[in-house]
């Protein structure tokens, strides 16, 4: 079986420089990459709020799944990576917000750092297209 893999860019300039996609989908499989909530000006929003980052990344990775033919409710699984595990309460209200019907699978981790201070999580998003 031969499935079809498709490569989808946010635009960040390292997805370039060194080669990666924001979104990879193979067949009905979609796959976003650790994103986390640097905005498009180069700036992180939301800094030492992890509600707020949460919040933003994951309406971020909603538009990418749909971009990729995906919907919120064919997530099967949520990768969060969070510097101060002592915010897991803001991180976890936000992921309710969008997950809490859906239920998948879910992981939060505590990490030593990410690529700015400023960065509280980072997340990843697994979904195949036709399971809701």
């Amino acid at each position: 079986m031969e499935l079809q893999r498709t490569n989808y860019s946010s635009g960040a300039p390292l997805e370039e420089k060194i080669g990666y996609s924001r979104v990879v989908k193979v067949g009905p499989f979609v796959y976003i990459g650790g994103t986390t909530s640097v905005q498009p000006d180069g700036s992180v929003y939301g800094e030492g709020d992890g509600y707020a980052q949460t919040q933003y990344i994951l309406g971020r990775m909603i538009k990418f799944l749909e971009e990729a033919g995906a919907k919120k409710e064919e997530v099967i699984r949520v990768k969060m990576y969070a510097t101060d595990m002592t915010r897991s309460s803001e991180y976890l209200q936000a992921y309710a917000e969008f997950f809490k019907k859906t239920k998948p699978l879910a992981t939060l981790v505590g990490i030593a750092a990410l690529n700015r201070p400023t960065q509280l999580i980072e997340i990843e998003i697994d979904a195949i297209i036709g399971s809701a």
